[in-house]
């Protein structure tokens, strides 16, 4: 049985989602849906390398930079606050009989950026507000994997 939770409150730091597909079925799929949703892979980071050189026990571990060209180049020029968020990312690791996903909820990331409601920019507000329904489908889609 799959359980997908898409944590859907503002306050929430964390988009997740799990899978009971194998880890490179679930890696294959989560590239396949952020390409689908029109967003072009940036980088594929493996983690699991250095965490086992710290001597840490881990399996699979790799972490998913994408985003969309045009906004990965307007957006720090414009609001340059929002480089470190910038390309957007999702974690993905192997747990047992299961395969984790996890993003940052760009809820969290605007109301990091702009704490005061009365203060939100409209066009990133927008833009925001499309980050986290694509990232909610993208993890929702991959954890219903069957």
């Amino acid at each position: 049985m799959l359980m997908s939770t898409s944590v859907q409150a503002e306050h929430q730091q964390l988009i997740m989602g799990r899978s009971t597909e194998a880890f490179p079925e679930t890696m294959s799929a989560l590239q396949e849906a952020i390409k689908k949703a029109g967003y072009t892979i940036s980088i594929v980071q493996r983690v699991d390398i250095g965490l086992t050189g710290m001597g840490f026990q881990t399996d699979k571990y790799r972490v998913v930079f994408f985003g969309k060209a045009e906004e990965i180049k307007m957006l720090p020029k414009k609001y340059p606050q929002l480089t470190p968020y910038l390309p957007l990312a999702i974690a993905i690791f192997a747990e047992e009989n299961e395969t984790i996903l996890t993003a940052m909820s760009p809820h969290f990331i605007e109301k990091t950026y702009a704490p005061d409601p009365d203060q939100k920019d409209a066009e990133l507000h927008e833009i925001f507000q499309r980050w986290q329904h694509d990232i909610e489908l993208i993890i929702e889609s991959v954890s219903a994997l069957e």
